[in-house]
């Protein structure tokens, strides 16, 4: 088997060409850099391209999990260690130090079908402090027939906290599921709410009874639960208007 020059594709992303001695099948196997990180959360993976662009925020506990995402969205790929800061460390390191909008401009990148990729970046534009269901997050995308394909692409978004899926839930008000689990999906609400001055408390939520329809994406559960709390409010499920400014627009 012989080997091609590498050839540079961008500043630090490089493709290599293998060149197989049977049936001459050229394989393009592509370069990402790889980093580390420690959150109060836990130790984290970052994995970029050579652009700086975000393709995979994990847990490193979940790295397997990580791992067949990476093989689905990219195939065969080489991973390379990055040792210098990066503007993604830097970003995620305010964001848990309280700065919450510091994610909103980090650049990502995702392999994913068209699908995907339209609930991935309907997830960006939940607010921090925010939460939404399922139901909620296919009528933003345009397919409010799509709640159970918006939940599986949800649960495949390869870039955990930037693209906040942890922001969803469902549609009694309950967590349900996360990829990092509900303990750091508890943790993160808890430290967004605490820091977003949107942010509505259990005791105001209880006294005002807030329509959800009002205020679309609130800490306000959309099961009419308010949160920590077991007082019912009315359920808008079905009521609730989304703003056209936040439909996502397509590049």
């Amino acid at each position: 088997m012989a080997t091609s020059e590498n050839r540079q594709m961008s500043i630090r992303t490089r493709v290599i060409s293998v060149v197989s001695t049977i049936g001459a099948i050229t394989v393009f196997v592509q370069s990402l850099y790889v980093q580390r990180i420690n959150t109060p959360t836990g130790r984290m993976i970052i994995i970029m391209d050579g652009e700086q662009r975000l393709r995979v925020l994990d847990w490193e506990d979940h790295e397997p999990r990580m791992q067949r995402l990476l093989r689905r969205h990219y195939g065969e790929i080489h991973l390379r260690e990055e040792v210098r800061p990066t503007a993604v460390v830097h970003v995620l390191q305010a964001y848990f130090d309280g700065d919450l909008v510091a994610l909103r401009g980090l650049p990502t990148a995702t392999n994913g079908t068209d699908f995907q990729r339209a609930v991935w970046d309907a997830l960006r534009h939940i607010a921090p402090g925010e939460t939404i269901s399922y139901g909620m997050l296919a009528e933003l995308i345009g397919q409010p027939t799509a709640v159970r394909a918006v939940g599986l692409a949800n649960g495949a978004n390869p870039i955990a906290i930037v693209v906040p899926c942890h922001r969803v839930i469902g549609a009694n008000g309950t967590l349900t599921g996360y990829g990092g689990g509900l303990k750091r999906k508890r943790w993160l609400l808890a430290h967004e709410r605490a820091r977003s001055p949107r942010s509505v408390s259990a005791p105001e939520c209880e006294r005002k009874r807030i329509d959800k329809a009002q205020y679309l994406g609130s800490p306000l559960l959309p099961g009419g639960a308010c949160p920590d709390s077991k007082v019912p409010l009315p359920n808008p499920e079905r009521s609730v208007r989304l703003n056209s400014k936040l439909r996502p627009t397509r590049a």
